[in-house]
């Protein structure tokens, strides 16, 4: 489970630059939308509207001219059923108009197509009544098979379905069309009706009655019609239209109409067989109705002219309308993305450039500053952390934290470079100090030796100067881990056996390494001590981490890329993660922190990397066939001194007159051995010193028994005394002991 203890974090996008697009992208996808649809719903009524318009131009102007032609068949036709004088020619007249009304709503058949459905069916059905118009006039030119009326009523459903299909066409997407349809189609349904009652007089009128049937049948037509006159159309038009209508109301003709509607209403059926008379009024009735029907046909068709062109206009504002909000709304939408993305664009700019100042800090500044610092370079705080203005928004703000946190940084940085600067210093003032006091020691040491012949003092003497030795190269490890130089020096080229030497010589247990090596090489002066003293430190790691007595082996070889010298011991070893990790330790020279060395006490392998780093020396560590560590040390061939080079290989290290520090008092540890190894002799007096300094002793000659003084009796006894300590040491048995778990 997290340690989170807090409340549950919200998902988030992967960038706030992403955040900023999508906030500026979602109203804009959005805003597109709406205006998307609402342009395509404008566009589409407008255009919806026009093809209604169209629709209704070609077919239902078609149809009412139609509607009026069969009305006026219908009448012909009742006027020769009835076998009125005249009324066949009239009635061919009649039939080729209403020929041509009816083959121009047919010629309208892909636009009835188009139409909609519940339009489309009407006219469907009126185009289908039409073609058994033909049959209909078989019949009335025959009637032998149907009564009169029936022919008639044949007329009467083509009307009315032409009159529904007419009604449907109304039925528009703009109410404001629609209702001004609506007492048009009334209209025309009055005008069928009148039609209807004037085809019932006419075939009654050569007999003078009607039968009750007929009679009631004109009584509702009668009826109906006046009711759609005086509530639903005079009411419901307007302008032009109503006064025309008033004037047709209010004339001679129309009253006259009425007259005879009102004479035939009055009359009721009387006899047996329910006969109602009609009065004598044919002429006019006919007379009137001819000339109130071709007023109100010219009526009916230019309110429906003047309603289509209302409806294209309408159409046509509509498409203007949507365009206009169209072009609107295009250019707020794109004004609205544009200033969306010029936001979004500069807020990611400005993002960038702080992420870019960011990581500048982060990767060039403070490592540089921290590079200076180490150089001991002095670093001015405002010129390493200038200042990032962004404004006094939020933005702003975040920078004005990010110039508090970089200079915080900074100066950070600046005072722990200082603090560790002191802390070198006082490390480096207390290692001087204490290699004064162990230079004078080995001094004095020296100057004891010199003066006592005893071996048991001399024992003494000798594993003091050792503890000594090794007391002054813990103190170089001070020096070195507080970025100084040791101050010992060489002017001349040493040869490779005595570096050998010297750092065996540093060791504690000198006594257990075994020296291998043929090569006549020297190491440039410049490089003498700090090999020593790396080779010091291994070897003396090998002696401390494997059991007493076993030996500690160290070999010297040229190879390919320089001096190779192996340092090997037979310890327990350690793991290949161990290896790996001190590996990588002695790959580069770590650089000093003093928390990490709170840590890790392995100063020795610190002393290690930075010597090697000094000098570009490869030291790598790896398991031992004997189940120890084997410690290559590879010494590149720039510090290698060959003697055809012109620098001959010093036999021993010279007194570097500039120091007041002695020579490696292990010159003489051991011989090198090329074939068995043999155990190291222990020390012998003045080894320690430079050559300039040692004391020869009295050379007493063979022939002069008188002069055997007491000096060379002590020196005698001193030889018998090393011998007896050499046999003494090789009687004795090994007590091994156990190594160590780590390496330092």
């Amino acid at each position: 489970m997290s340690d989170r203890t807090g409340p549950r974090r919200r998902r988030r996008l992967g960038s706030i630059r992403l955040s900023l697009i999508l906030l500026a992208l979602v109203p804009s996808v959005t805003l597109a939308a709406m205006w998307g649809v609402t342009t395509t719903q404008m566009f589409s009524e407008g255009l919806r509207l026009r093809s209604q318009t169209e629709l209704s131009r070609s077919t239902g102007a078609m149809g009412t001219e139609a509607t009026l032609a069969l009305q006026g068949e219908r009448a012909q036709s009742a006027a020769w059923l009835a076998r009125v004088p005249g009324s066949r020619a009239a009635l061919d007249r009649q039939r080729a108009e209403t020929d041509k009304a009816v083959a121009k709503l047919v010629a309208r058949s892909e636009e009835i197509q188009r139409a909609p459905d519940r339009v489309a069916e009407r006219l469907y059905s009126v185009v289908a009544s039409l073609g058994s118009l033909e049959y209909y006039r078989d019949q009335v030119d025959d009637p032998a098979d149907i009564p009169a009326e029936q022919v008639l009523d044949q007329y009467t459903s083509i009307v009315d379905g032409q009159i529904h299909a007419f009604q449907e066409l109304s039925q528009v997407d703009d109410g404001d069309l629609t209702s001004q349809a609506g007492p048009l189609v009334a209209l025309e349904h009055a005008a069928e009706l009148t039609s209807q009652e004037d085809a019932q007089l006419t075939l009654a009128w050569p007999n003078g009655h009607l039968d009750e049937k007929a009679w009631t049948q004109f009584v509702q037509l009668v009826n109906t019609r006046r009711w759609l006159v005086q509530d639903q159309i005079v009411p419901a038009l307007t302008g032009e239209a109503k006064a025309e209508t008033e004037r047709i109301l209010g004339s001679k003709e129309w009253q006259t109409l009425l007259s005879v509607e009102d004479q035939v209403l009055a009359a009721r059926p009387a006899g047996a067989d329910g006969r109602v008379a009609l009065p004598d009024a044919q002429k006019r009735w006919t007379a009137a109705l001819d000339t109130v029907s071709a007023r109100y046909s010219v009526l009916i068709q230019q309110q429906t002219s003047g309603l289509l062109t209302r409806s294209a206009d309408k159409a046509d504002d509509l498409l203007l309308t949507a365009a206009s909000l169209s072009a609107g709304g295009l250019v707020a939408l794109l004004l609205c993305v544009g200033m969306s993305w010029r936001i979004t664009r500069s807020l990611s700019r400005r993002l960038r450039g702080l992420r870019v100042a960011t990581l500048s800090l982060a990767q060039e500044r403070l490592p540089d500053v921290v590079a200076r610092l180490d150089r001991g370079e002095k670093v001015d705080v405002d010129r390493a952390a200038p200042e990032l203005d962004y404004g006094s928004d939020e933005l702003g703000a975040v920078a004005r934290a990010f110039n508090t946190a970089q200079r915080t940084a900074v100066e950070t940085a600046v005072e722990l470079a200082d603090t560790r600067r002191g802390f070198q210093k006082v490390i480096l003032g207390i290692a001087r100090q204490s290699q004064n006091l162990v230079n004078l020691q080995l001094s004095r040491l020296d100057t004891l030796e010199r003066r006592h012949q005893d071996p048991d003092v001399l024992a003494g003497l000798y594993e003091l100067d050792s503890t000594a030795s090794q007391l002054r190269r813990y103190e170089e490890n001070l020096v070195i881990i507080s970025g100084g130089q040791p101050r010992r020096s060489w002017t001349e080229p040493v040869a490779v056996v005595d570096i050998l030497r010297s750092a065996v010589g540093e060791v504690a247990e000198y006594q257990r390494v075994e020296v291998h090596t043929d090569e006549e090489l020297s190491l440039a002066p410049p490089a003498v001590a700090d090999v020593i003293h790396l080779l010091a430190e291994l070897i003396e790691n090998a002696t401390l981490y494997s059991p007493a007595p076993s030996p500690v082996g160290v070999r010297a070889t040229v190879v390919a890329k320089g001096l190779a010298v192996e340092i090997e011991d037979r310890g327990l070893g350690m793991s290949e993660e161990d290896y790996a990790s001190f590996n990588a330790q002695l790959a580069e020279a770590p650089k000093f922190d003093v928390v990490a060395l709170a840590d890790d006490l392995r100063l020795g392998m610190f002393v290690v990397a930075q010597l090697a780093d000094r000098h570009g020396i490869a030291v790598t560590l790896r398991s031992s066939p004997y189940g120890g560590t084997t410690a290559i040390v590879l010494i590149p061939h720039e510090v290698l001194v060959r003697e055809e080079d012109g620098g001959a290989p010093a036999e021993k290290p010279a007194r570097e007159p500039e120091t007041s520090e002695r020579p490696e008092p292990a010159a003489a540890v051991a011989p090198v051995a090329s074939a068995a190894p043999s155990p190291l002799p222990r020390r012998v007096p003045q080894t320690s010193l430079a050559v300039e300094l040692r004391e020869e002793a009295p050379v007493v000659a063979d022939d002069d028994p008188d002069g055997f003084t007491a000096e060379h009796a002590a020196s005698s006894l001193a030889g018998f005394q090393r011998g007896t300590l050499q046999a003494r040491d090789a009687a004795e048995p090994a007590v091994p002991t156990t190594p160590h778990a780590d390496r330092s």
